[in-house]
């Protein structure tokens, strides 16, 4: 039987961004670990019949006393299991999991960068940035590593660092919707319009753009338009948007947040538009599974982002920052009933030819068996 190890910072993201693929590889025949820090998923996933390892990551710290104690767990726990497969998720458990590898002599390596996080975003050039790219450089360097990458800029940059044979770098984009699951749906035919926001509460996705849009039509639309904001504030997450701050932005009866919710499906399908103003991405899974249930998009012309939506097509592309030229793009939907309902439709379509869940474990699977044969 063979071994395959999950690496990534948190469980609940694992769930919500992986679990397909573990699920296929234990009917596939595969002893499958998540290796991950553990917020209360453990049972859940025990009972999945993946095995469970903690490892105590810190998604936004950087002690380095801590890293290094996470990359003893990890590479303890990779001599004594020797995984014929070690998939990681994220930069962060990919660049610890990686040293961990080097030093196991573990070969079967993949590191799935679903984006390059904080410090990445443009117009942060500091210390920290330019140490992860040295990290980056020395880490990453081997002939038996993989990168799966989920968008074409991170491809790039990728082989500008030369760290890995070119046939060793994948393109796979997102993590995939399962389209059984997010059913196009038809949008509610009643007012007010509903513009959600699905992601979490932070600067770096935008929250003060799409607040800001808001307002700038307020005066137009209030009573005939709700925007609404669907996630949490994440508070590990240094670009976070704290609670107390968000709550003096909202406007009763106009603006409103939610919070998290568990069944995004029927946020998806109580909107009409879909809006994620996003400074930078991997690949938003909130935005292929908007697509998924036919809904318009206005997103940024950022990496990531621009994948999800093709222009006068499924939706609008703006510039990062710019807040009138996304309430532009959010006016001209609010007031175009026939443009909202055909980029929904074609929205549904760009998910079934792109971002299927089935083409998503296909794709990872065949990287599995043409290097790790």
């Amino acid at each position: 039987m063979k071994r395959l190890f999950f690496v990534t910072n948190v469980d609940w993201f694992f769930i919500s961004h992986r679990l397909p693929l573990a699920l296929n590889a234990i009917r596939q025949g595969y002893d499958v670990y998540l290796l991950s820090r553990d917020t209360g998923k453990k049972q859940f996933l025990q009972e999945k019949g993946i095995h469970f390892i903690d490892i105590p990551f810190d998604r936004s710290g950087s002690n380095p006393v801590h890293e290094l104690k996470c990359i003893l767990l990890l590479y303890r726990n990779y001599r004594k299991y020797r995984p014929n497969i070690i998939h990681h998720i994220t930069l962060k458990a990919a660049l610890l999991g990686a040293v961990a590898a080097k030093l196991s002599k573990q070969h079967n390596v993949v590191n799935a960068i679903s984006g390059l996080g904080y410090n990445f975003i443009n117009g942060r050039n500091g210390g920290l940035q330019k140490l992860i790219k040295v990290l980056i450089r020395i880490t990453f360097k081997s002939k038996y590593f993989s990168f799966i990458l989920q968008n074409p800029d991170d491809v790039n940059m990728i082989r500008e660092f030369d760290l890995v044979p070119l046939s060793h770098i994948f393109l796979i984009k997102g993590s995939g919707v399962n389209l059984n699951e997010f059913v196009c749906s038809k949008a509610p035919d009643r007012v007010p319009l509903k513009i959600l926001f699905p992601a979490r509460i932070l600067l770096d996705k935008g929250v003060m753009e799409f607040i800001g849009a808001a307002k700038l039509l307020q005066g137009k639309f209030m009573g005939k338009v709700k925007f609404i904001l669907a996630g949490d504030c994440d508070k590990e997450n240094l670009a976070v948007l704290g609670e107390e701050k968000l709550k003096a932005l909202l406007v009763t009866d106009y603006i409103e947040w939610i919070g998290y919710q568990s069944k995004m499906f029927f946020i998806y399908t109580d909107s009409d538009i879909v809006v994620l103003p996003s400074y930078r991405e991997g690949l938003p899974k909130s935005l292929i599974e908007a697509c998924a249930v036919g809904r318009p998009i206005v997103t940024t012309d950022v990496p990531g982002c621009r994948e999800c939506v093709k222009s006068e097509y499924n939706g609008y592309l703006v510039p990062p920052r710019d807040i009138e030229a996304l309430a532009d793009a959010i006016e001209l939907l609010i007031n175009n009933d026939v443009k909202r309902k055909e980029f929904g439709v074609n929205s549904r379509l760009l998910a079934e030819k792109e971002f299927s869940i089935d083409k998503v474990v296909q794709q990872t699977f065949d990287i599995y068996h043409s290097l790790y044969r």
